[in-house]
């Protein structure tokens, strides 16, 4: 659960109102100015409010928490803003709305008038659903449902990929290179553009003096260009300072590149690197990175929970990843970076009230009021008849023909028996990959569709070279199709290391022809 209390700018807010809040952005050039939305989804500013980019409909400063009536019920799904400040959302209906600096046409109105009040960007956009929005400093990307990237702004060093370097004053579509492409991931530095596509390629554009393009060269570019050292990495999220960046592989690896004078690359020195660079992590696989472009900090968390950060922290330059108490990279941004701001929308959960999923979650394996035990492995696990029947037709069918207390279970270990019980009283599992192939057999035995996605979801996170071969055989045996075409893609992008594998030399025979087979009409094996 994220604490909104450690950012200074939410100090004087009442208890009360702290517990309702959702989400949250902190920003501006002190971390002064806030924006956050209820649980009732009404939306409040407070803050310094510089260039009008509270969108209260004036430029005064607020102490207290005023009400954005325009942004109230529109979903935020996406928030991202400027150094003007300007501040541009997304909103659930794919609609974007800008407000604040104006001075470079950043609210991509076609004017550089300051805007005070929320106001929607409609040329080009109007019949696109935007899912994902990015700010540079006074400049803006927003990437659509189809994948397309549309730009607008200052464009000093290129940074809107027009292929000039003319200010863009209304949304304009990012083609060249990316014609054809579908982009899943932006993120924008001060003065730089990058997007991630859906094979894992990254491409930037913009400035480019320290490197921070990953090209190889210190040349701006004006239109996007795809980083070749990258070639056959995939890449599936990207994350932009100051002047560096960060990039997160799909076996859970990190490249940096770019500005290096803080350390913020994590690679044990001070000196720019052009190109991506692997980061040497002793610690387990990477599951998020964070950096945010007006800082120099850097932040990663570990798919057990541990939060690493280096760059500038509080004005010391830590050159290589340190593990912290953190629970979350963003509390390495509020306690750390400056200035103190949120590099993507937070939502934040009360701490006090608990919802009905939240109830029946802490009741899970709970004996006080159970009335029925599984015997698992000679454990027990403390369930509830009612929200079995109510939940899963198997049991539904089991418990009306049954007044038992005790039930054995022979056919699953007690870890993959725990942890289906669990995800009917959560609706989540929390399994290592090779354990959720043990769920993933159950999921299919008791018909238990959702499940079986969400198994495949974990497996599909979990993936590496070591394990792919036997993640792809259990993805077979379970007739998993959609799993099946990723472990099989994973396997073939990795092809040297995995065939190199205790796994693949072990596999089955008939399945080996077929991978071979498959793999061949792929175009595996060309030169």
């Amino acid at each position: 659960m994220l604490d909104v209390g450690k950012w200074p700018v939410f100090a004087l807010l009442p208890p009360e109102e702290l517990r309702l809040i959702r989400q949250a952005c902190v920003f501006g050039s002190a971390g002064n100015e806030a924006i956050y939305v209820t649980v009732n989804d009404e939306v409040f500013a407070l803050g310094t409010n510089c260039s009008g980019c509270l969108g209260l409909g004036d430029v005064q400063s607020t102490i207290e928490p005023r009400r954005v009536d325009v942004l109230c019920g529109k979903k935020i799904v996406s928030l991202s803003y400027g150094t003007g400040p300007h501040v541009v959302i997304a909103t659930a209906d794919g609609e974007v709305y800008a407000w604040g600096h104006n001075g470079y046409s950043q609210l991509g109105n076609g004017t550089t008038n300051h805007g005070l009040t929320p106001a929607q960007v409609s040329t080009n956009l109007l019949n696109k659903k935007v899912t994902e929005v990015a700010c540079g400093s006074h400049h803006t990307i927003a990437r659509t449902t189809e994948g397309e990237v549309y730009a607008w702004g200052y464009n000093n060093s290129g940074q809107v990929g027009s292929g000039s370097t003319a200010n863009q004053p209304t949304p304009r579509r990012v083609s060249s290179c990316l014609q054809n492409k579908v982009v899943v991931n932006i993120a924008c530095g001060q003065l730089c553009s990058m997007a991630v596509l859906d094979n894992g390629e990254t491409y930037g554009w913009g400035y480019n003096c320290n490197g921070q393009l990953g090209l190889g060269n210190n040349g701006n570019q004006q239109t996007p260009c795809r980083i070749a050292a990258l070639q056959g990495i995939n890449i599936v999220q990207i994350a932009c300072g100051y002047a560096h960046t960060l990039a997160l592989t799909d076996e859970g690896f990190l490249y940096a590149w770019g500005a290096n004078s803080y350390g913020q690359l994590g690679t044990g020195n001070k000196s720019n690197q052009a190109v991506p660079v692997l980061v040497s992590m002793d610690k387990e696989r990477l599951v998020e990175v964070a950096a945010c472009h007006t800082s120099h900090t850097s932040a990663a968390k570990t798919q057990s929970g541990q939060v690493l950060m280096w760059g500038q922290c509080r004005g010391q330059a830590v050159a290589t990843p340190h593990l912290t108490h953190f629970a979350s990279t963003d509390d390495v941004f509020a306690c750390f970076a400056t200035p103190a701001v949120t590099w993507h929308l937070l939502t934040v959960d009360g701490d006090d009230y608990l919802t009905v999923a939240q109830s029946l979650k802490k009741e899970f394996d709970s004996p006080e009021i159970s009335d029925l035990k599984f015997l698992v492995d000679g454990k027990c696990i403390h369930v509830h008849k009612a929200l079995l029947k109510i939940r899963c037709e198997h049991f539904r069918a089991l418990l009306n023909e049954t007044d038992e207390e005790s039930i054995e279970i022979h056919q699953f270990s007690y870890l993959v028996y725990r942890a289906f019980l669990e995800y009917l009283y959560t609706d989540t599992i929390n399994l290592q990959p090779e354990d959720a192939i043990g769920l993933l057999d159950l999921a299919t035995f008791y018909r238990e569709t959702r499940l079986k996605r969400l198994c495949q979801e974990a497996i599909k996170r979990g993936i590496s070279e070591e394990n792919a071969i036997t993640l792809l055989s259990a993805a077979v045996k379970y007739e998993a199709r959609d799993l099946e075409e990723f472990c099989f893609k994973f396997c073939v992008n990795h092809l040297t290391a995995v065939t190199q594998t205790q796994a693949f030399a072990e596999m089955d025979h008939d399945l080996l022809k077929n991978f071979i087979s498959k793999a061949s009409r792929y175009g595996a094996f060309k030169n």
